[in-house]
C-alpha cells in the first residue's frame, strides 16, 4: 500500500493520474484512513467525488457525495449500464476546465465498503455520472480524454498557464466552482 501522509489533490500532468489503479487485496485500517482523508479533501475542495489517484494513491478507492450521503468504495466497477445522458463536468485535478460528457444514465456499481462487505448500488442521473467519472480515474482516464482535438489544445494551454501561475496553489473558490460538477 502507498503512503497516505500528506495527501493532496494532484493536478493534470502528474503521472499518477494516468496510472491504472491497483485493486485493493486486503482492506486494513490504513485504507479506512485514506478514504476518510479523501472525503475531507473532497469536501474542503467543494467537490462531489474523488478517486485515490487524484491524491497520489494508485489504488482502487473512491469517495462520492452528491448531497444524499457519503459513499466510500473499494474496488468499484460498473457492472451494468443503460441509457445515456450528457452533463458538463469539471474535475478537481483539471482545474478551470468544463467538458460536456456523454455517459450512461443508469448504472449498477459493484464494490466493497470499508468493512470489506460486497455492495451493489443502483445509480441514475447525477449519481451515475459521478460514479462513472471517479471510476474513470481508476483507469487513468481524465475529462480531457473526452474532448475533441481542438478542445484538448485549448485545455492544455489553459492548464500550462495555471501550472505556471502557481503549482501548489489552490484555485480561488469562484474558479473552483466554475463548472456545475466538480468531481
Amino acid at each position: 500500500m502507498e503512503e497516505k501522509a500528506g495527501l493532496k489533490i494532484r493536478i493534470f500532468g502528474d503521472p499518477v493520474l494516468r496510472k491504472k489503479a491497483k485493486p485493493v487485496r486486503k482492506i486494513t485500517g490504513d485504507y479506512k484512513d485514506i478514504l476518510s482523508e479523501m472525503a475531507r479533501l473532497m469536501y474542503d475542495s467543494a467537490g462531489i467525488g474523488l478517486a485515490a489517484p487524484q491524491v497520489g494513491v494508485s489504488e482502487a478507492l473512491i469517495v462520492v457525495d452528491i448531497g444524499s450521503g457519503l459513499y466510500k468504495l473499494i474496488n468499484p466497477r460498473v457492472a451494468k449500464k443503460e441509457g445515456s445522458q450528457a452533463m458538463e463536468e469539471g474535475c478537481l485535478s483539471v482545474p478551470g476546465v468544463c467538458i460536456k460528457i456523454k455517459r450512461a444514465k443508469n448504472i449498477l456499481v459493484e464494490a466493497q465498503d470499508e468493512e470489506g462487505k460486497s455492495i451493489k448500488i443502483e445509480a441514475s442521473g447525477l449519481l451515475a455520472c459521478v460514479f462513472q467519472h471517479e471510476i474513470d480515474h481508476l483507469k487513468g482516464r481524465l475529462i480531457p480524454d473526452y474532448a475533441s482535438f481542438i478542445q484538448r489544445i485549448k485545455i492544455n494551454r489553459r492548464l500550462e498557464k495555471f501550472n505556471q501561475k502557481a503549482e501548489d496553489e489552490r484555485l480561488s473558490e469562484s474558479k473552483t466552482q466554475s463548472c456545475q460538477l466538480q468531481l
